[in-house]
């Protein structure tokens, strides 16, 4: 349950992005024109040399007011190099001077002045990209009199720029003064690109002269395979022989670079918790055919070894049998990660297969407002925000603005557009890795919310400007922890492209020509999401699991009686026309309004006298009825609707259930509970199916003779009909129903009519069930 006051809606703002030049959809060209505008004093400290006392530990402190940065210490090296950059906020800089003193490190706690430097902040150039960066130069250090003798020079480079700088992202920022030691690269705003996946399918056909290790019994046999740490295994073989069968595919997810091989062994199962190794082989990937088309591959053969131990425990591997296979990597499919519902990307693996680029799409992150606390840091509440966006196979992460309940990020990207049913999804996570030690190590960033925007709901080279609630979902209910605002806009390059991908397959031939089974389809994703997390986690800064995997929405298809509730109600949702239009013809068949009741006659008369008008009518019908509710159009993209996911009315035993684990950690008696309650569900639509079953048995009884009078009954109608159908044109029989349908409810009665009668009388099968 939430709070009854909490606003979920969608906000127009109106940020001052471009410089103030924004107004509605006017489009902008210029670099980070989506954010707002950020200035930065920055730092570069190149090097240094001729340093005394030589040699010495040097390093360096940049200090403007409050803020200070250190560079790293080198030790015995008068000539130091760091290539290290500080950003301090301009916001925050309430000094007038910046002081670059250089420090010689040593083992007392008062490390001794080497040289010092002062700048004034209003004589600091200033620098806009597409300008070229600014050249260091070599400055004589001072001492602390402000006299200058032999301390050595120190190299660097000192302007005033914004986050369009290209030594933003690696920067120190004063953001993150509190972080210290290996965590500052966890702050960092960085770019990840998804290892490239393929499909490997592996086809099993057969094993040559297996030799068990007992003779004298029937092996039962399985093959198994492991790609990393992924093992999949094949049914056991029908053959009950040394040279066993199988025709079975098995179906992995493979990343480039290719750095695990394949293991296949063939196990024979002595019992149920003892099996027999009868023999392996590695196959590298690297050496594996690449197929774009569900083309024949050959088979091969592969020489099986076996680990045997001598008399004196030596392992000696020796040839065992042959085991026949296909095995091709499948660049044809796209390999699914998401959910195909709010997918990213829909392009095949080969680059060969990928379709034109049909636009562009800009991101502006500008900032948050309203974050709740994640974590208690020295007896109070903090977040250390950052933002996580991805696209296709392009993730970006910004840099973690800390101890901020109203983080400003300000940061634009972009990504190709290949489909316009696709969608971005944003996502705002507390770090929890700023702290260092093992604590940091075992800890998870926590998820504040998420956003996804389709981009087909977005009009062409528009500016959108909104701010959106981040809602998540906890055991206790719904929590709407903050909200981001957030800057969009998608170009297109060519609208004849974008017009044209309407029409096309939603997924590459190969998904249509070799289709998998849903079975197949969730074990790979299953795969591809496991795959990708740990490729991401092994970066610099490290995307963490938690975070891929919220983003990836893993877990979606898990049970959960409120979703499942919420799906029920869309689908009652989508046949809400088909409601309102009987609801519409139920007025007119009861004269409701008579004038309107008499129209429909007129009409349903013409439409039956001259057929040719029906389907132009139609489609008439539907251009009238779009161009009405094109003045109640959407004005904004959708976003997370609560009330529509039922969060907002369903019990707090509902959350529990769904935030269980699988398999569950419960006691007996909460899943007695959930149990009955599933039972009474499952009971209904028990209920349900039967009575389908039901009409549909009673359909197949009009000719089955199950029931003689009635079959006898329904044969001489349709020999009547038939007669009738051929001796008068259909119009009068059409005329005739309508015109029955809609008569004056002075001539109806209240009981049901001969056909449902009839019908309701014809047996089913509902008699035989036990």
């Amino acid at each position: 349950m939430s709070e009854p006051d909490t606003d979920f809606s969608l906000k127009e703002t109106s940020p001052n992005i471009g410089g103030g030049r924004v107004s509605g959809s006017e489009k902008l060209t210029s670099s980070f024109d989506l954010v707002e505008q950020l200035h930065f004093l920055y730092v570069k400290m190149v090097r240094a040399k001729g340093l005394l006392p030589s040699p010495c530990n040097p390093f360096v402190e940049v200090k403007v007011g409050n803020y200070e940065g250190t560079t790293k210490s080198l030790e015995n090296n008068s000539d130091p190099e760091w290539n290290q950059v500080f950003a301090f906020s301009k916001d925050r800089i309430q000094a007038v001077t910046v002081e670059i003193t250089v420090r010689n490190k040593e083992s007392s706690t008062n490390d001794k002045v080497v040289g010092k430097l002062r700048f004034d902040i209003p004589d600091i150039p200033s620098r806009v990209p597409p300008d070229s960066p600014l050249a260091p130069q070599w400055y004589s250090l001072e001492d602390e009199n402000g006299s200058k003798g032999e301390r050595g020079e120190l190299m660097l480079a000192i302007w005033m720029g914004t986050q369009a700088d290209e030594v933003f992202p690696d920067a120190w920022h004063s953001d993150a003064a509190s972080v210290n030691g290996e965590s500052i690269a966890n702050t960092r705003s960085k770019v990840y690109i998804s290892p490239r996946l393929w499909y490997l399918r592996i086809n099993i056909i057969q094993a040559q002269d297996l030799v068990p290790m007992n003779n004298k019994r029937i092996p039962q046999v399985y093959v198994k395979a492991m790609l990393g740490n992924m093992a999949l295994r094949s049914r056991f073989s029908p053959d009950k022989s040394l040279n066993p069968t199988w025709n079975e595919d098995l179906m992995f997810v493979a990343a480039e670079p290719f750095d695990d091989p394949l293991m296949l062994s063939v196990v024979d199962k002595l019992s149920d918790n003892k099996e027999e190794v009868l023999g392996s082989c590695s196959i590298h990937l690297s050496k594996v055919e690449k197929r774009l088309m569900p083309i024949p591959i050959e088979a091969n053969w592969y020489n099986l070894e076996q680990s045997v131990q001598d008399n004196r425990n030596n392992k000696e591997v020796r040839f065992a049998s042959r085991l026949h296979l296909r095995v091709c990597l499948d660049g044809g499919y796209h390999v699914l990660d998401e959910s195909i519902y709010y997918s990213s990307d829909f392009r095949a693996t080969s680059k060969f297969l990928w379709p034109p680029a049909i636009g562009v799409l800009e991101l502006g992150i500008l900032n948050a407002s309203g974050l709740l606390p994640m974590k208690s840091k020295n007896g109070r509440g903090t977040t250390d925000a950052y933002c996580v966006a991805k696209y296709g196979p392009k993730w970006v992460r910004t840099r973690t603005i800390v101890n901020s309940f109203a983080p400003k990020w300000n940061e634009q990207y972009t990504w190709d557009v290949y489909d316009p049913y696709t969608v971005i999804t944003i996502g705002v996570f507390d770090n929890c890795h700023l702290q260092g030690g093992s604590n940091a190590v075992d800890s998870q960033d926590r998820r504040i919310g998420k956003v996804r925007i389709r981009l087909s709901t977005l009009n062409a080279d528009r500016i959108y400007t909104l701010s959106y609630p981040l809602i998540v979902l906890e055991p206790n209910g719904v929590k709407k922890t903050g909200e981001i605002q957030l800057s969009v806009r998608f170009t297109c390059s060519s609208t004849w492209n974008l017009l044209q991908s309407y029409t096309q397959p939603l997924f590459p031939q190969m998904h249509y020509l070799l289709p998998l089974s849903v079975y197949q389809i969730e074990s790979l994703r299953h795969q591809a999401t496991h795959t990708l997390s740990s490729r991401l986690r092994r970066a610099e800064p490290p995307l963490q699991s938690e975070v891929v995997e919220y983003m990836l929405d893993v877990g979606s298809n898990v049970w959960s009686l409120r979703r499942g509730r919420a799906n029920l109600e869309r689908l009652l949702a989508a046949f809400n026309l088909l409601v309102e239009a009987w609801k519409w013809f139920d007025q007119i068949r009861k004269w409701k309004n008579p004038i309107s009741t008499m129209a429909v006659h007129f009409l349903y008369s013409m439409l039956i006298l001259f057929p040719d008008m029906i389907l132009p009518l139609v489609f008439l019908i539907c251009v009238v009825h779009g161009a009405s509710q094109y003045r109640k159009r959407p004005r904004h993209p959708p976003h997370m609707d609560t009330k529509l996911s039922l969060v907002e009315s369903v019990q707090s035993d509902d959350f529990d259930e769904e935030f269980d684990t699988f398999p569950t950690s419960k006691n007996a008696k909460v899943l007695k509970k959930r149990y009955d309650r599933l039972r009474s569900i499952a009971g209904r639509m028990m209920t349900i199916i039967g009575d389908l079953a039901t009409q549909a048995e009673r359909l197949n009884s009009m000719l089955s003779w199950r029931d003689p009078r009635a079959t006898s009954l329904f044969m001489a109608f349709c020999l009547i009909a038939c007669i009738a159908f051929y001796l008068v044109p259909w119009r009068f029989f059409a005329l005739g129903f309508g015109f029955f349908g809609m008569r004056h409810p002075r001539f109806r009665i209240s009981i049901p009519s001969m056909p449902q009668n009839f019908f309701k009388r014809l047996p089913a099968r509902t008699d035989s069930m036990i």
